[in-house]
């Protein structure tokens, strides 16, 4: 085996979780040796996986690019190709790059109490080699990267056509011309609908329920205005803070006042309907909103591939079996189709489903409370990286980040070599489920997930507002054991 190389931090994943990790970390504490592991041949973790027509960011730009580069375009919502290049031009720009590893795949990660130190066996180029860390970064995000959500969707073995996951697009597939039944109503689906109608033949988005699909400008005179008339990073960090407060508003509107917010979202569909579809069933969710996410269509591009393409359809209701050569439904509907999109979902993994032990013990993440957001109980050194279900993925990240830089320091500045949650001993106030959503993925994987608390450290994060003025200034000590 090769020389085995130690850092202060191991970072596993080069997406958006990664890269913010490693700009706060080289930021805050400089002379902190870091490096980035990432399986994959290029950054972007989501945004490089995904390439199914149309991909595009399901929340604004404003919020979800970085604080410390704030995105450049004046769209909120943006396709997947300009992403991939803002954060090309970040790790560039911040020399993030040069700790970044390709084609480094974690195999396992043990930590030592022995060295207080993680190991990880990776696997580079068919060889096998041994990193070491006193800190470890789960930038993996939550889905399986390998495996989509499997489904059962009846008679689907009959069918004589092309069956595709958008987790796999086929890069040269030409779909024109062609019949598209999408099975599922998320985002994936909402997005495909328009971008595939432009040159399908046809095109059939195929719901068991509907889901709120909201319609935004994706540009504004003002946002205009503020780009044209400010330097760019004031202009950015202005668009970020009224997109953030914008955005909580709504959320903070929909948990007080979910009736109201769910006629509000049916009322703001109906008039984007052209006559031949109604609202219902297609278009009343029988949830409230944010138990399941919203879906954005900007310029309201979905609606109008309704109005545009007659050919365009949609239809709610149960699956009865798939034919040869397409899809019946249980009222008879007949759906034909010469390819099939199985928009039904990710599967749900923590940790990037790394074989993790602590000691040798393996560590299992069901059911273990979650700290602050970002550490599992009795785990020592080890953060995770997640963000929220109804805000950008990004706020929450940069709330770990800065909780993680924060503690690192504390840590530096008392000797304290390890650090790990501890349930204490009067409780946690009761437990509540690690994601909030009522989603057929997150029911799949509620018994794989981790749990949060409801009191201090435990509880979840809930408020961008709140939550990043307390990992700015808030406790990072309560609820951790600390070793020498």
């Amino acid at each position: 085996m090769a020389e085995v190389e130690t850092f202060d931090v191991l970072i596993i994943g080069a997406g958006i979780s990664g890269i913010n990790t490693a700009y706060r970390l080289q930021t805050e504490i400089p002379n902190a040796t870091y490096t980035i592991l990432e399986s994959r041949d290029t950054i972007g973790g989501t945004w490089d996986l995904f390439r199914y027509p149309g991909i595009r960011s399901d929340s604004d730009l404003f919020t979800f690019g970085f604080q410390w580069e704030p995105w450049p375009y004046k769209t909120p919502i943006a396709k997947g190709h300009l992403i991939r290049q803002y954060l090309k031009e970040c790790v560039s720009k911040y020399n993030i790059d040069q700790h970044i590893r390709f084609h480094h795949k974690v195999l396992a990660l043990d930590w030592s109490r022995k060295t207080e130190q993680w190991k990880a066996s990776v696997e580079h180029n068919g060889q096998r080699k041994e990193v070491r860390a006193n800190w470890l970064i789960m930038g993996t995000g939550y889905f399986d990267h390998d495996n989509p959500l499997k489904t059962t969707i009846p008679g689907l073995d009959n069918y004589k056509g092309k069956i595709i996951h958008p987790q796999f697009w086929p890069e040269e597939y030409d779909h024109t011309g062609k019949r598209i039944a999408i099975i599922g109503s998320g985002a994936t689906a909402v997005t495909l609908v328009p971008t595939l109608s432009e040159t399908a033949a046809a095109v059939t988005m195929i719901q068991r329920s509907p889901s709120y699909i909201v319609p935004i400008n994706n540009a504004s005179p003002a946002t205009s205005w503020f780009m044209k008339l400010l330097p760019a990073f004031y202009a950015g960090t202005l668009l970020r803070i009224k997109y953030l407060w914008a955005g909580y508003m709504v959320v903070l509107f929909t948990r007080y006042f979910p009736q109201h917010a769910r006629t509000m979202m049916i009322n703001k569909a109906i008039p984007e309907l052209p006559a031949r579809i109604s609202a219902h069933p297609h278009f009343e969710p029988a949830y409230t909103p944010w138990q399941q996410r919203l879906c954005i269509c900007p310029d309201g591009d979905f609606y109008q591939a309704l109005r545009d393409k007659p050919d365009t359809q949609i239809v709610t209701g149960h699956i009865d079996t798939v034919t040869q050569d397409g899809v019946r439904m249980k009222d008879g509907t007949k759906i034909d189709a010469d390819v099939i999109v199985t928009a039904t979902g990710l599967q749900m993994r923590m940790g990037g489903g790394i074989p993790m032990t602590v000691n040798g013990e393996k560590v299992n993440w069901a059911g273990r409370l979650v700290w602050n957001g970002a550490m599992i109980q009795d785990v020592p050194n080890m953060m995770f990286v997640l963000g929220y279900v109804d805000a950008s993925w990004t706020l929450g990240a940069d709330a770990t980040a800065h909780i993680f830089t924060r503690l690192l320091k504390h840590m530096n500045s008392k000797g304290i070599r390890s650090a790990a949650p501890r349930e204490p001993s009067h409780g946690v106030g009761g437990y509540r489920k690690f994601w909030s959503l009522t989603s057929t993925y997150s029911e799949h994987a509620a018994s794989l997930l981790p749990k949060y608390g409801n009191t201090g450290p435990w509880k979840p994060k809930n408020s961008p507002p709140l939550d990043w003025l307390h990992s700015k200034w808030g406790d990072i000590v309560t609820g951790l054991h600390f070793s020498p």
